[in-house]
């Protein structure tokens, strides 16, 4: 989807030669790894989804990072517009945060999205080279006697064929893309782990869970507050467990249970 001039993106992962010089509202979380992502990309000023903020202020981690690169970067508000689904965040979007760069522009908690996006269209800003990604991982545990792996990636576009059947912990938030059944997850894992986002409007940071539940996958989400979003490693050491789908409480996930004991249940699970 396209307002003039401005890209609008259900995430981050998820664009292509279009997005140099551009300026784009992006529903993906606000952290490090989707500030990375954006800038990697040619985008020159983005506005991202503050993911209920959570654990060490990850959700917002971006604007600081931004700010590294002299780029301007905000978030919305979870509770505004849809995580996951740039179309809700251009049209329902309201700030919450801004970086130094943006609010120099004008930019400023409380304006639709739409409004600072045009302000930073109107500025004149060129991309910028960020360098590697920070802090991306992608690590496989294994344990004696477990009956399948345990899968950490910082970002659910890190899934690969390789991973089918097994346990994937991931940094992602829980929201759908564009509200589309099929963006769940890649492949089919024996269970997934998300982050809840801080839930949000119209319980977004959730959406995956039924999408997980119709294709025979034990879905969860951590708590915002208990992981850092974008770090599964973080959720696998100090997540709790804020949702559970249908499949996930039949294998006996249940809210409240940390994550590294629904990772022992699930990879050590014997149907």
């Amino acid at each position: 989807m396209f307002l003039p001039d401005i890209l609008v993106l259900d995430s981050v992962t998820k664009f292509g030669p279009e997005a140099r010089g551009a300026v784009a509202i992006a529903a993906s979380h606000g952290g490090v790894i989707a500030a990375h992502m954006a800038l990697a990309g040619g985008i020159v000023g983005v506005l991202l989804n503050d993911a209920g903020i959570g654990l060490d202020n990850a959700g917002i981690g971006g604007l600081a990072y931004c700010d590294r690169f002299g780029a301007p970067c905000a978030v919305i508000d979870h509770r505004s517009a849809r995580i996951g689904d740039g179309a809700d965040s251009a049209v329902r979007g309201v700030v919450s945060h801004a970086n130094a760069v943006a609010a120099v522009l004008g930019v400023r908690p409380g304006m639709p999205a739409r409004e600072a996006a045009e302000i930073l269209r109107a500025a004149a800003l060129s991309p910028v080279e960020p360098g590697p990604l920070p802090a991306e991982s992608r690590d496989v545990l294994t344990q004696a006697g477990d009956e399948r792996a345990l899968v950490l990636v910082d970002s659910v576009s890190l899934v690969t064929s390789e991973d089918i059947g097994a346990v994937v912990f991931t940094g992602s938030h829980g929201g759908l893309l564009g509200g589309r059944p099929e963006t769940a997850i890649k492949v089919d894992v024996f269970a997934a782990l998300y982050n809840d986002a801080g839930v949000g409007i119209d319980e977004a940071g959730l959406s995956r869970l039924p999408a997980l539940d119709a294709r025979g996958i034990a879905g969860v989400t951590v708590a915002a507050m208990s992981a850092r979003i974008g770090d599964a490693h973080s959720a696998y050491a100090t997540g709790v467990l804020s949702h559970v789908n249908r499949r996930a409480a039949a294998l006996g996930a249940r809210e409240g249970m940390t994550a590294r004991d629904f990772a022992a249940r699930m990879c050590g699970f014997k149907p």
